[in-house]
């Protein structure tokens, strides 16, 4: 299976985070499991982005899509009551740009949180989470220093500034696996059949196995704002962000 598909469908997310609109056919349409399309740019969810929302446009019918399903193919969860294209429908997706954009936005200031953390504390990501333009990360750190909130969020906001690159590659398991601290997680969370890892670049800051959508620089990123800071028990330190 190529690295770029699910099931019957092509991704165009993991090549291209800037489609929005696209031409698709509907491959399989079930009440139950969802709609199935061959060529697709909602992001399906995962590593602690939520999944893109749009609509399937076909014969004059708007078909909202509320979210995803994975399985054996990529499922397209459309709003109840919405009627399903039926299979070899000719459609026109269109993902809720607004959306889209936010959580691009969001995962990649979260990148930039990372690295800084990583590279100014040696701490990694015990986990986290997203929504639109706010977040939440959780650091493996037993000490802080008091100004530690201050100093991550001057820091992150630098490097936004400094509009650093960001690259999106695919690489050789076995090659990806031999560049330090690749996997940002305190565990190793990425399923062993996985032959191509997909890597992003924060050009100079950050670089780490990664599934998700991105913008192309840091300085579209805007501001991020460190909210709060939380001591989670057992050396565990959680950060609540927000992208201004």
């Amino acid at each position: 299976m190529s690295a770029d598909r699910h099931g019957h469908t092509h991704r165009l997310d993991l090549a291209d985070a800037t489609v929005r609109e696209w031409d698709a056919t509907v491959v399989a349409a079930d009440p139950e499991q969802g709609i199935v399309l061959d060529r697709s740019a909602f992001y399906p969810g995962g590593g602690g982005q939520p999944p893109d929302e749009g609509v399937l446009l076909w014969g004059g019918v708007r078909t909202r899509i509320a979210g995803t399903r994975r399985g054996d193919e990529l499922y397209l969860l459309p709003v109840e009551g919405d009627p399903l294209p039926p299979p070899g429908t000719a459609v026109r997706g269109a993902l809720d740009d607004e959306r889209r954009t936010a959580l691009m936005r969001t995962h990649s200031g979260l990148h930039v949180l990372t690295g800084v953390v990583l590279r100014d504390f040696g701490a990694k990501v015990t986990g986290g989470n997203m929504e639109p333009l706010t977040a939440r990360m959780d650091f493996d750190l037993a000490e802080v220093p008091a100004d530690f909130k201050d100093r991550v969020a001057e820091a992150v906001n630098a490097e936004i500034t400094a509009d650093r690159p960001i690259v999106v590659r695919t690489l050789p398991r076995e090659e990806a696996y031999a560049i330090p601290d690749l996997i940002r997680t305190a565990t190793d969370l990425l399923p062993p059949d996985i032959e191509q890892v997909r890597i992003v670049d924060v050009v100079g800051l950050d670089l780490q196995a990664d599934g998700g959508t991105h913008v192309a620089s840091t300085a579209m990123v805007g501001r991020v704002e460190v909210v709060k800071m939380e001591n989670k028990g057992r050396g565990f330190r959680r950060l609540r962000v927000r992208i201004v």
